[in-house]
């Protein structure tokens, strides 16, 4: 159960009342992500993410606002994507006011001080050191780079280094003025509230404004190409990553959950095809799974797995047979109820958290403009039909639109592009 209002100046609140809880989480997301960057402030949006964090009038440093916040036990954070940018806090209920408040105040009254803009250049860049050095979390940006080459969606979120060193102040603050408005915001509220006192508190703290136009959003992307690509980050890792993918449907089309459906076939739990198959018959993988990353306009369907690097070949070879499996023989009725029960089950064990359930719902405001409950998510599961997943199986897996990213020690592309071209 939730409810939707739109204020005049074009910002929404989407109120998620649960009523067996004691906490109560507030958040704010605006619509402005590393999609909305060029090649000259990529990373800017990620940047003042973190500079929300760092001093206000009333509250002049980041102790300021980390002691307060954890003094009452809060769970709190941001989040940066491609297509949004996040702020929440969760706490006991009582303490909402301060939840709204502090989160008002680093949005409307950050200071963007010289001296801790220098100062976060250097935590951010450890931040880009710290994911390079992970392949397990970095493989990821080497895949979308390839996947959505000469695109916005193709820019890493965090931006390249030189960026982060060399952007002014007054660029981060101009961006910052340019898309933090209230009409490019959604505001949430969830778990244990009063919705009269609720909504008073965001009129108080995020006051009705002046309707602004809205920033022009980027065009949708379009991709062409005629035969696989291969991408290798080289590192000396005795694990390797390797992500395998294509590109698909844009993830507010309706069949988009027909996609959802194929990636729990393929990898999306340790009984799928993948898992049993490349790991558990073959051995030739620690771990392995499918999935989807999905945006406005298009998405990514993806097979990752870490391998040991004296099987790469072969394991990319047995990838390559499920995939065409899937393509040419289909699923089964089994696999499909099996995989609607599983989709079922995780969502509603993760609607149980009062955070996750208004995540649930921001983002279908911001991806779709329409919210469905989970009910009406839970019957539209229900419908798919073995032939609509089988067709998507058929769409999706097409090998002269195939990419394959990979962090090891490889430096020839030629023995992967034979395997993907065969």
């Amino acid at each position: 159960m939730f409810k939707r209002i739109e204020r005049k100046d074009g910002s929404v609140i989407i109120l998620a009342p649960k009523k067996d809880t004691k906490a109560a989480t507030f958040e704010i997301l605006f619509k402005v992500g590393s999609r909305q960057e060029n090649k000259k402030n990529n990373g800017a949006s990620h940047f003042v993410e973190h500079l929300m964090f760092k001093g206000t009038e009333r509250r002049p440093h980041t102790v300021d606002i980390s002691r307060e916040l954890d003094g009452i036990g809060a769970d709190y954070n941001a989040f940066t994507g491609k297509e949004y940018t996040g702020y929440y806090i969760t706490a006991d209920s009582k303490h909402l006011p301060l939840a709204a408040d502090m989160i008002s105040d680093m949005i409307h009254n950050s200071k963007f001080d010289p001296k801790e803009v220098d100062r976060e250049r250097g935590v951010i860049v450890e931040e880009i050191n710290m994911y390079e050095d992970n392949p397990l979390m970095h493989i990821e940006d080497v895949f979308e780079m390839l996947l959505f080459d000469k695109s916005d969606l193709g820019m890493s979120i965090a931006g390249p280094r030189v960026n982060i060193q060399t952007m002014s102040r007054n660029t981060l603050y101009n961006y910052y003025k340019k898309y933090y408005y209230n009409g490019n915001a959604v505001i949430g509220v969830a778990g244990k509230f009063d919705e009269k006192q609720a909504l008073k508190l965001i009129d108080k703290l995020f006051p009705v404004g002046k309707k602004q136009a809205r920033v022009k959003s980027k065009k949708l992307a379009t991709f062409k190409q005629a035969s696989p690509r291969v991408k290798i980050f080289k590192r000396d890792v005795e694990q390797v990553q390797l992500m395998l993918g294509f590109r698909s449907i844009a993830s507010v089309k309706k069949e988009f959950l027909h996609n959802q459906l194929l990636a729990n076939i393929l990898g999306g739990t340790m009984s799928s095809r993948l898992f049993l198959n490349i790991r558990e018959r073959k051995g030739l993988c620690y771990f392995i799974k499918a999935s989807l990353s999905g945006y406005t306009d298009t998405s990514g369907f993806l097979v990752h797995a870490g391998l040991n690097k004296e099987k790469i070949y072969e394991a990319l070879e047995a990838i390559k047979k499920e995939l065409n499996d899937v393509k040419y023989k289909g699923i089964t009725k089994e696999e499909l109820q099996k995989a609607k029960d599983n989709i079922r089950g995780r969502t509603i064990l993760k609607m149980e958290n009062a955070g996750a359930h208004l995540n649930f719902l921001i983002s279908q405001e911001f991806l779709q403009k329409e919210i469905k409950d989970l009910e009406k998510k839970l019957a539209e599961l229900d419908k798919i039909t073995l032939l609509q997943v089988n067709k998507a199986a058929k769409d999706i897996v097409d090998w002269k639109q195939s990419n394959l990213a990979i962090i090891g020690t490889f430096e020839n592309k030629n023995k992967f592009l034979n395997i993907l071209k065969k």
